[in-house]
C-alpha cells in the first residue's frame, strides 16, 4: 500500500525549495531596485518569493497528511489567513509623492503569516529554516543591494551625471 511519505519531498528538499525561491525571487528584485530604480527590491521580492513558496509547501503537506482522515480541507483556513494578512500588508504601505514605504514591511508581515502557518500544521523545521531565511534576507540581501546601488551610482556614464544634475 502506498503511504504519504511517498508523496512528500524530504526535508532537505523543502529546504533547497525555500532557498531557491529566495536566490531567484531575490534576482527579479536587485534588477527591480537596481536597474529600474523601483521602491520593491531584492529584499521585497525575495521575501515574497519565500513565502509563495512555503505557503505551497504547507499545502502540500497538510492535504496528503490529512487526505481521507479527515472531512474537512485544512488549507481552506490558511488561505483566509493569507487573505486578511495581505489586506493588513496593503495598509503598511505609504505612498508620499513618487517614493513607497513600507513594502518590505508588508511582505515581512505576510511571510510571517506563512511560517505561523507552517508551525501550526507541524511544519517546525521548514518554519525554523524560513525564519532564518528572512533574517538573511533582511539583513544580508540589504547589504547587497546598496552596495549594488551604490556600484551603479559610481560606475554611471557621464552624461547621465550631467543629465541628472541639470547641466
Amino acid at each position: 500500500m502506498e503511504s504519504v511519505a511517498q508523496f512528500t519531498d524530504t526535508t532537505i528538499v523543502m529546504f533547497a525549495k525555500l532557498v531557491l525561491a529566495v536566490v531567484l525571487g531575490g534576482i527579479i528584485g536587485t534588477e527591480r531596485a537596481v536597474m529600474a530604480r523601483q521602491a520593491a527590491g531584492t529584499r521585497t521580492f525575495g521575501l515574497v518569493a519565500l513565502g509563495a513558496c512555503l505557503f505551497v509547501l504547507t499545502a502540500n503537506y497538510v492535504d496528503l497528511a490529512h487526505l481521507g482522515i479527515v472531512n474537512f480541507d485544512p488549507m481552506r483556513v490558511a488561505a483566509a489567513i493569507i487573505t486578511g494578512v495581505g489586506f493588513l500588508g496593503g495598509g503598511l504601505i505609504i505612498f508620499r509623492g513618487e517614493t513607497q514605504h513600507g513594502i518590505t514591511t508588508a511582505a515581512g508581515l505576510w511571510i510571517s503569516s506563512a511560517v505561523g502557518i507552517a508551525v501550526a500544521f507541524g511544519l517546525y523545521a521548514i518554519a525554523i529554516f524560513s525564519t532564518v531565511l528572512v533574517l538573511l534576507i533582511f539583513t544580508g540581501m540589504w547589504y547587497m543591494e546598496n552596495r549594488f546601488k551604490h556600484w551603479f551610482e559610481d560606475h554611471k556614464p557621464e552624461i547621465e551625471r550631467k543629465a541628472d544634475n541639470g547641466l
